[in-house]
């Protein structure tokens, strides 16, 4: 069984004791609704109550709300439940991964981009303030994938990038700042992402590094943090056949399941190999990259017979609960397992103080306070990157160049849930210098323009060319580049030569592979007002460029370079 004296939970014998005692009186319904961690959706404190009643989760996971609204969620939550809950939020970069109203400090790689560690501690602290401070004590952050392949549109900007001693120091120093404001950490994805080109919302990723190859990479940084005391890890839906077939040498490859669900990935790498005894949770259950890869009457008890501890989210709760129940009675799931996962979950809330009284949480105003939103400014200027730059061009002032054009690319229809973007509009803070700017009107475009005039046209109407684009890292893209208008690409940069052209990216750090031609390219790293706010001043010369990419943002093409 689990030696709970152990690392990560380090518990006492009269802990132990207590722990042994909450399972032992556990009923079966009780044990099965540990393993789940549901996404939150109610929001009124009957509906609320029947869902804890019914369900008996383990844990829960709501999308950010205003802030009064979570904690007050969260206190409901938990004073209904028998049990200790675990609450979650994506703490990726700040505390809008709990709060619409919290801080947007910054993507990881933006942190990476300063070389300086204490944005990091940043990134952890004031997501740990402002989600203790609304009751939240669990962080899916840090992310700790390498961001191997350029073209991969989920990893990207939410990686410290691609080496992996930064990945490292970077991670540390959130996960202190986590830890000190009683937030669980919880690092993802294991066994890795962003090696190949896809995005495991829509299908199994693949991780096809060699032993040698992971070992020296996502197993340094793995053996890092398992060494140092990781409680909780996320398991993603990635296939790594190299490994499986190192322990497994006889399978064959339509065998070979994602690691949310792969004995070799799940029992022997992380548990026999790196020696994780902590709690391990998949990503979420929906994905695509989850649901294909077996019957789910099959996958759900197979998870955790084969390792897991915990399902992240469902297609259909009462389906899925069902699953599970029904793979305990027909031997898909063993009640030795099942009592091994409870436990570690149980154990992990003990050593983490949530079976104590209440602890004091941080006051609600920290959420979102100016303190925060200096340090975001702080971080935001020592990020932001000049990768090239063409002879003569920056600074830029209204005395060089009067008349700007402005090409805001990015999603034209945007649906779903999605990180809250800026407010603030480059365009306008550039008015405000004095500029004068012409937005270019994607809505009611300029047919003559596009079809009747050539390069003297744009030249007598504009002295300075700026793109800003904005293709976030979210989830289920295949891909996150640019996309041009389709009508004879009416929007990209042809006139380079004869216009001066600023290319501004404030997301994904690759644009370079699409518009070679530009000779002033910025990466911003995370689409925040402190961004755009120390961004114009870059522009304008009131402050200076310091970001050192942490990712080959020319792509490994000579042409990139030019």
């Amino acid at each position: 069984m689990i030696d709970l004296t152990q690392k990560p939970f380090c518990l006492n014998k009269q802990q132990i004791q207590e722990v042994n005692n909450v399972l032992a009186a556990m009923t079966p319904d009780e044990k099965i609704g540990q393993l789940f961690c549901p996404i939150g959706s109610c929001v009124e404190e009957d509906e609320m109550s029947a869902f804890i009643e019914k369900y008996k989760p383990g844990a829960l996971m709501y999308r950010p709300l205003e802030s009064a609204k979570v904690k007050l969620i969260h206190e409901t939550l938990q004073r209904q439940s028998k049990i200790p809950l675990l609450l979650a939020a994506n703490l990726e970069s700040g505390g809008n991964g709990i709060c619409t109203d919290g801080t947007y400090f910054s993507r990881q790689m933006g942190v990476a981009a300063t070389k300086n560690l204490k944005h990091a501690y940043n990134l952890g602290m004031i997501a740990g303030k402002e989600a203790n401070a609304v009751g939240c004590n669990w962080s899916f952050a840090p992310i700790v994938d390498i961001d191997f392949n350029y073209l991969n549109p989920i990893t990207n900007i939410r990686t410290y990038g691609s080496d992996c001693d930064t990945v490292i120091s970077c991670a540390q120093h959130q996960i202190k700042g986590l830890k000190e404001n009683d937030v669980i950490p919880c690092i993802k994805h294991f066994p890795g992402d962003g090696v190949d080109m896809r995005d495991q919302h829509l299908v199994s990723s693949v991780n096809d590094l060699s032993v040698e190859q992971w070992d020296d990479s996502f197993g340094k940084i793995y053996s890092t943090f398992i060494d140092e005391g990781a409680e909780t890890i996320m398991v993603g839906h990635i296939l790594m056949p190299h490994y499986v077939k190192h322990f497994n040498p006889e399978i064959k490859d339509a065998d070979i399941l994602p690691a949310s669900m792969s004995k070799e990935i799940l029992t022997d790498l992380l548990r026999n190999k790196l020696k994780f005894n902590g709690m391990v949770v998949t990503d979420a259950t929906a994905m695509i990259g989850y649901s294909v890869a077996v019957p789910r009457s099959t996958a759900i008890p197979l998870t955790i017979e084969n390792g897991c501890d915990m399902i992240l989210f469902n297609r259909d709760i009462d389906e899925d609960y069902q699953f599970m129940k029904d793979g305990l009675k027909n031997g898909l799931l063993s009640q030795k397992r099942l009592d091994e996962a409870v436990l570690r979950n149980l154990a992990t809330k003990k050593a983490n103080g949530l079976f104590e009284e209440t602890k004091t949480l941080q006051d609600l105003a920290v959420v979102g306070c100016a303190e925060h939103q200096q340090l975001a400014y702080d971080c935001a200027s020592a990020a932001i990157t000049l990768v090239k730059e063409e002879e003569n061009v920056l600074p830029i002032s209204p005395e060089k160049y009067k008349r700007v054009r402005v090409y805001e690319l990015g999603d034209r229809e945007e649906s779903g849930f999605k990180e809250a973007a800026s407010e603030k509009q480059i365009a306008e803070l550039l008015k405000e210098k004095g500029f004068e700017v012409d937005a270019y009107d994607y809505e009611h475009l300029d047919f003559h323009e596009i079809f009747e005039t050539g390069v003297q046209y744009l030249k007598d109407k504009y002295d300075l060319v700026i793109y800003i684009a904005k293709f976030d890292t979210a989830s289920n893209y295949t891909v996150r580049r640019i996309e041009w208008l389709k009508l004879l690409a009416a929007d990209a940069p042809w006139f380079v030569n004869d216009i001066p052209t600023l290319f501004i990216s404030l997301a994904n750090p690759y644009h370079l592979l699409d518009v070679p031609m530009v000779k002033t390219y910025i990466n911003c790293y995370s689409a925040n007002d402190a961004v755009m706010e120390s961004l114009v001043k870059k522009l304008t010369g009131e402050e200076t460029f310091t970001g050192i990419s942490p990712v080959d943002a020319f792509c490994g093409r000579w042409d990139t370079r030019r």
